[in-house]
């Protein structure tokens, strides 16, 4: 190999190479393109592109994290110790992927400077770091390399403006979402629970105003929460402050909710309650599909329910004593609130247990083998990548 001769600041120009040398070169360069773009790619589908599609950086290190603080989070731990910890989770995943996106972007660019010439190697980084952070202690000598060098500011700068646009959104989003539920808590108790909140109705006389008062807005929550926790994963991981409000089980109290006042309650039909849960079902099976977890498309309405017979029997009479008017025929009412509740049984303990929701009524307390089905979610996601 020849003797290097030296450019403009002392960088390093390679002479001619052996073949085997010039062959590395070309990989390297091919390689740091290939990990810029890689790069690129991610932060657009995170953080610009409005639909649910995953992206492979973002899924590993949500994969990889969720290992680490699985193992922290032992079921052999108290749920407020979970809690507590898995209250970081979603927040230091925010914080490490904009971190792992310019480290692909820093080892991608010295790459492509060292494979065009540049050296030694330490030197490519530090013009890689120089560029990248815009430091300016060290740039290339000559036009080629100082235009590949704006490109990389240009990039450096890109990201640290989608971050600053990324977070507020995503806690925008989450501020909306924990509104709604914050104010369940004062109809529904904590654990919301779809008895409690139909007997404080019927103590205030407020039974006539469900679908008025509780089910559009509803209705709209829900609509939010497909768009924002599909294009935006993080905020499904994002505990609510208070650790025994969960948005997954507020929104399991809700539909549980809708589907009793027109199976089980004495009052002429609504169909505003069907027109929540058809959009509460179908966002819960949208944000299954992003994270993989399966479930039966089309149930048929006498398809088994993690809901027993007895515990159905229990709420009825639980109502009854508090006054509240029930329809007669109590088999038709079991038929009609299983064949309501079969399109989100399954979905709706399959994100409590992604999630590690909180205690709730018929949600989170169907949850059996939560490591399982987490795997199982893993599993999916990681095919895609």
């Amino acid at each position: 190999m020849a003797v290097p001769r030296h450019g403009p600041r002392g960088v390093r120009h390679a002479g001619a190479d052996c073949p085997s040398v010039t062959a590395l070169r070309v990989l390297a360069t091919v390689g740091g393109i290939a990990l810029v773009a890689w790069a690129l790619v991610s932060a657009m589908k995170t953080m610009v592109l409005p639909r649910a599609e995953a992206s492979s950086v973002a899924a590993a290190l949500f994969i990889n994290l969720r290992r680490l603080f699985d193992r922290v989070c032992s079921p052999k731990r108290s749920f407020a110790f979970r809690d507590r910890v898995m209250a970081y989770y979603a927040p230091v995943v925010l914080l490490l992927l904009p971190v792992t996106w310019v480290t692909m972007v820093l080892l991608g660019y010295t790459g492509i400077y060292w494979g065009t010439g540049i050296e030694p190697l330490a030197e490519a980084l530090a013009i890689s770091g120089s560029s990248l952070f815009t430091l300016g202690f060290d740039r290339p000598g000559d036009m080629g390399h100082i235009v590949v060098s704006f490109t990389e500011a240009l990039m450096g700068l890109g990201i640290v403006a989608l971050v600053i646009s990324y977070l507020p959104s995503i806690y925008g989003a989450f501020s909306r979402r924990e509104a709604l539920v914050a104010t369940l808590e004062v109809r529904a108790g904590l654990p919301p629970s779809p008895a409690e909140l139909l007997t404080r109705y019927a103590r205030i006389g407020w039974l006539d105003r469900l679908g008025e008062e509780l089910f559009p807005s509803w209705e709209m929550w829900f609509a939010e929460i497909e768009e924002s926790h599909t294009s935006q994963s993080a905020l499904n991981f994002l505990r609510s402050p208070h650790p025994g409000r969960s948005w997954i089980t507020a929104a399991g109290c809700v539909l549980d909710t809708a589907a009793i006042s027109n199976a089980v309650l004495d009052k002429p039909h609504d169909a505003r309650a069907d027109v929540l849960l058809r959009g509460g079902y179908l966002c819960l099976r949208r944000i299954s599909d992003f994270f993989g977890i399966p479930y039966d498309p089309a149930p048929s309405p006498d398809d088994p329910i993690s809901v027993t017979r007895h515990e159905f029997e229990q709420l009825c009479a639980e109502l009854e004593t508090a006054g509240v008017p029930l329809k007669p025929d109590r088999e038709q009412a079991w038929r009609d609130f299983a064949g309501w509740r079969v399109n989100y049984d399954s979905v709706l303990a399959e994100l409590c247990a992604l999630v590690m929701a909180p205690p709730g009524v018929w949600s989170s307390d169907r949850v059996t083998g939560p490591r399982r089905r987490i795997r199982i979610a893993r599993r999916t996601m990681l095919s895609r990548i």
